[in-house]
């Protein structure tokens, strides 16, 4: 789900009505089938961060994590753009990504998230009664927001780059013939007339009926009664095709028969080598929905501190241990796929910041594996902001970047003091964040505060990707909860 030219509520509708019904013509032509360096720094304050200037750049090295591998639902978690992805044609310097690119394209996945999520009838007039999937951020240029997994679809087993997402519900690839349009991929595209465990999945199916609450818009029908799925997201990209149904591989051992796929024939947008996405939202057709007899609702992940390391995606809860603290996740009726928790302060240097939880209450917080920068409640920023550039005087303040306002100048400096930040959210739960949880490098010398503030109260708050680089996030939807853990990928 990646933002880029954001439509309106009403034209993106309308749009992807053209999209999908103009498909199901060509389609009925016959195509019906770490943080904290404690060890070089002998007098670390236990407010602060002793942080290695060096160890907030991007590497050119893979460091792969132990981590998480030895479990064997689990799946290694790599930065898209990364030298551990093995999308060999996106393996180009690091420091060659356009931050204000990506930035912007945040700021757009966000703007399309709020204006769907809006409590001011003004703004979400348009987009009452409808249910739909948060926007796909730009996969070619979006730096945070791409990380991906490796998952085996079909008989025989064909491997499969996908982006994951928790802000979304149906899985999809680009699959053969590719009859109206499939952009470049790095796997071979898929071909459903290899695979002997392949079927489409009928317009009279109740799996084809549940798609409107996945992706807002009715499913299609093809003139052999082949139910056809549309979506579109934020930056106007979208995957049109077949419902369909194979087998799914996580593992070698944990293989799933009749998981139900988009398998899309009309593809277009910046998805750039993935072959496609990941649900794993909360709607009755996502990923976690599916296997949840196996797994019983329950996966985790880590994201690496950097694009240089891995992380893992695992299901099930065999990973998680006693230092996982949970939160409720907060039902909405009115988007149930989604993760809202319960955020009720924050803390700069020790400090606990005189924000009082009603503050978070408007909008609501809402956790995202795709957005990259949390957005925090007008007052919440503008406290918490104040609160870390009295305690960064000694560095020198230069020009923001895009959402990002509050910059510093570090090119001087090997090691640097930073004020440690803690998220606090219902039932005790703290997000001890680490530096690079805090802290958004461009450059030596244009090091940011990765955190923006929202336009008005009533937006939803989120807690975005940097936020959640190295904790062990855990998601119990059996339960209705999310848990946290430090050091999850060391």
């Amino acid at each position: 789900m990646r933002a880029n030219l954001m439509a309106t509520p009403i034209s993106t509708i309308f749009l992807l009505r053209l999209l999908l019904f103009g498909s199901l013509l060509f389609l009925e032509t016959g195509f019906a089938f770490e943080g904290r360096l404690n060890s070089e720094s002998h007098h670390h304050h236990p407010t602060d961060h002793n942080v290695h200037v060096t160890s907030l750049m991007p590497s050119t090295v893979c460091s792969p994590s132990p981590k998480g591998h030895d479990k064997k639902a689990s799946l290694e978690v790599v930065h898209k753009h990364g030298p551990c992805s093995k999308l060999q044609q996106h393996k180009v310097n690091p420091l060659s990504y356009s931050h204000a690119e990506i930035l912007s394209q945040d700021e757009s996945r966000v703007a399309s998230i709020q204006s769907r999520l809006a409590k001011n009838p003004a703004r979400g007039e348009n987009l009452k009664g409808n249910k739909t999937t948060l926007p796909t951020k730009s996969a070619s240029t979006l730096g945070g927001g791409n990380y991906i997994v490796t998952v085996g679809l079909g008989s025989p087993k064909r491997e499969l780059t996908l982006v994951f997402d928790t802000g979304s519900d149906v899985t999809w690839t680009q699959c053969q013939p590719c009859a109206r349009y499939c952009y470049d991929q790095q796997d071979p595209i898929f071909d459903p007339s290899t695979s002997l465990s392949y079927a489409n999945i009928s317009c009279s199916s109740p799996s084809c009926q549940k798609l409107e609450s996945a992706t807002g818009l009715a499913p299609g029908c093809a003139a052999t009664t082949t139910c056809v799925y549309g979506i579109q997201y934020g930056d106007g990209s979208f995957s049109v095709g077949f419902f369909a149904k194979d087998k799914l591989a996580l593992s070698h051992t944990d293989v799933f028969d009749n998981f139900e796929f988009g398998c899309g024939q009309y593809n277009r947008g910046l998805y750039g080598a993935t072959a496609g996405l990941l649900g794993l939202g909360r709607n009755p057709l996502s990923l976690i929905s599916q296997t949840a007899q196996k797994y019983g609702k329950v996966f985790s992940y880590c994201l690496p501190s950097s694009s240089s390391s891995t992380g893992y995606l695992t299901f099930g809860n065999g990973g998680v241990t006693k230092e996982v603290k949970f939160t409720p996740s907060l039902p909405n009726p009115d988007y149930p796929s989604f993760y809202f928790l319960g955020m009720v302060g924050i803390s700069v240097g020790g400090r606990k910041l005189p924000i009082p939880p009603s503050v978070f209450s408007p909008g609501g917080t809402l956790i995202d594996s795709g957005t990259v920068i949390s957005r925090l409640p007008p007052k919440a920023y503008s406290t918490m902001q104040k609160a870390f550039t009295e305690l960064m005087t000694k560095y020198k303040r230069v020009d923001g970047i895009s959402i990002l306002d509050t910059c510093y100048d570090l090119s001087e400096y090997k090691v640097v003091q930073v004020p440690k930040i803690v998220l606090y959210f219902s039932g005790g739960v703290e997000m001890d964040l680490t530096a690079q949880g805090i802290l958004y490098a461009v450059k030596a010398s244009q090091v940011c505060l990765a955190f923006s503030g929202n336009s008005d109260d009533a937006d939803v708050g989120l807690v975005g990707n940097v936020q959640q680089k190295t904790f062990h996030v855990v998601y119990d939807d059996a339960v209705g909860r999310v848990g946290f853990a430090p050091r999850g990928c060391n």
